[in-house]
């Protein structure tokens, strides 16, 4: 891994510190003894650098050490070999101490790219254009080391027109990850295959119960997962959007500078836990125009509380989230820069975005 500082910063705080203590230490009166102040050289360096240039300033100041105290005459006295030993027990404590900073380092870059690879394989970047859909995404994940967890989003171009998802699982950790890959893959395949919404949330229920069985040999608890997931479908023309939700958030539309929730229809129970009949899933359609934006959205967002308790008001807060013409991008930066301002920087839930833009064909 590389070092927290370059070379040039790590030498003069090095060379600096011992060259300072030392000139002092020859013109002072031999009686004032300052070779035990050298130990200030290591210290610095191992709050600033690596245990390599670490071990090079405590070897420079003992070195330096032994000079002054011979030169006030200590050579033969108690005192230059305590000086020594100190130097020494806290030199080989600081190199350790930098030692493991660096592993850790190490091992958290490690686990960063295999996060950050993981989000790639399971949440696969959306193209920011599908038909004539603008399309933008954004996740933040409640962990600070996390790039993906249980939250999950796709798209699909299929013969009925575009198709996303977004949804919850329940949980976190690996098993929810688990839980999301399942989703996603049952999406993918499914979302070409039925010509209709509820046929196709009927089909994902299918998956995730096959899932959840085979899921139970290993994990006892696996009957209480499910997943709350929105449907939504933008036909070939894009004059209307349908949505078809299973125990999850309704969407937002921008229009116009205003606001709305789309409530719609009754939802139907979360994945794992609704029917296998199409019939039991209520479909809903809302007319589309040019420039409308769709935020589709997980809890992490609603449930995002400030520093007393409150949540976050979808419907008081869009009032920050206007730009130009609807940019789904734009929007997605505002939000986030509000969600950030609203919690202080503290996420207790992933978050996942994904703002689609009905944009008049070029």
């Amino acid at each position: 891994m590389s070092s927290p500082v370059r070379h040039g910063p790590a030498t003069a705080a090095s060379v600096a510190p011992v060259v300072g203590i030392s000139v002092i230490a020859l013109v002072v009166p031999t009686s004032v003894h300052l070779g035990s102040l050298l130990i200030a050289a290591p210290i610095l360096v191992a709050t600033l650098s690596t245990a390599r240039w670490t071990g090079g300033a405590a070897a420079l100041s003992l070195l330096a050490a032994m000079i002054c105290d011979i030169r006030d005459g200590l050579l033969h006295s108690a005192v230059m070999p305590v000086h020594a030993v100190a130097l020494l027990a806290v030199s080989v404590f600081l190199v350790a101490t930098c030692r493991a900073r660096e592993r850790v380092r190490k091992e958290a870059g490690q686990l960063r790219a295999i996060s950050e690879a993981t989000q790639h394989v399971v949440l696969r970047p959306l193209p920011r254009r599908i038909a004539n859909l603008r399309v933008a995404t954004a996740y933040r994940a409640a962990e600070s080391l996390a790039r993906v967890g249980g939250d999950l989003y796709a798209a699909a171009r299929t013969p009925y027109g575009t198709r996303l998802i977004i949804g919850d699982v329940k949980g976190k950790g690996l098993r929810a990850l688990d839980d999301a890959a399942a989703l996603l893959g049952a999406f993918r395949e499914a979302a070409h295959q039925h010509a209709a919404l509820p046929d196709l949330a009927a089909a994902l229920e299918r998956s995730v119960r096959r899932h959840v069985a085979e899921a139970s040999h290993t994990d006892a608890d696996a009957a209480e997962r499910f997943v709350t997931a929105l449907l939504v479908e933008f036909p070939g023309d894009g004059a209307v959007m349908r949505t078809v939700s299973c125990g999850h958030p309704p969407p937002l539309l921008l229009r116009d500078h205003r606001i709305t929730t789309l409530s719609g229809r009754a939802p139907a129970p979360p994945l794992g836990l609704a029917s296998l009949d199409p019939a039991a899933y209520r479909q809903n359609t809302v007319a589309c125009a040019p420039y409308d934006v769709f935020l589709l959205y997980t809890d992490g967002l609603a449930e995002a509380r400030d520093a007393s308790g409150g949540f976050y008001a979808l419907a008081d807060r869009g009032t920050h989230w206007h730009s130009e013409q609807g940019d789904p991008e734009a929007l997605l930066r505002r939000v986030l820069d509000d969600l950030v301002r609203h919690t202080g920087g503290r996420l207790d839930d992933d978050v996942a975005l994904v703002a689609v833009q009905c944009a008049p064909t070029a």
